[in-house]
């Protein structure tokens, strides 16, 4: 079996505040926009220069979720936890994602990883991220 993961998909309140915050952030640019007319679903699918995708969803009263202040809190809910990107500079992109609003959780230190450093932020919502680095000695 052959599969590769498209997109990530995140539930919003603000679907204009965390689409140009995503933007910024990340980089990522608009694949699409849809609007289902029924539930009065709104989403846009977004993409990364090197291919990753995420799918931003809001729908009128929508209610918080699972708003875990760390990685630790979150694994005591069943179901979504978090997304995680990679970088080859996690100091820098850690830095970057903070001065551009992200919520600071954990800086960058040690992953669980042999040989991987890590460090977790918030969007503007409170959605968890991870950040990796791979090739760190």
């Amino acid at each position: 079996m052959t599969t590769r993961l498209d997109h990530v998909g995140v539930n919003v309140r603000d679907l204009a505040a965390q689409l140009a915050w995503y933007q910024g952030a990340f980089g990522l640019s608009t694949v699409f926009e849809f609007h289902l007319e029924g539930p009065g679903l709104r989403g846009v699918v977004l993409e990364h220069p090197q291919g990753w995708r995420i799918e931003l969803l809001a729908r009128p009263g929508s209610a918080p979720g699972l708003r875990a202040p760390d990685p630790l809190t979150a694994a005591l809910t069943e179901g979504y936890g978090h997304f995680a990107v990679t970088t080859p500079e996690l100091d820098p992109v850690h830095g970057a994602l903070v001065a551009h609003g992200a919520g600071e959780v954990m800086a960058p230190g040690p992953s669980p990883e042999p040989g991987v450093r890590m460090a977790w932020v918030t969007d503007p919502e409170g959605n968890l991220i991870e950040l990796i680095e791979k090739n760190a000695e």
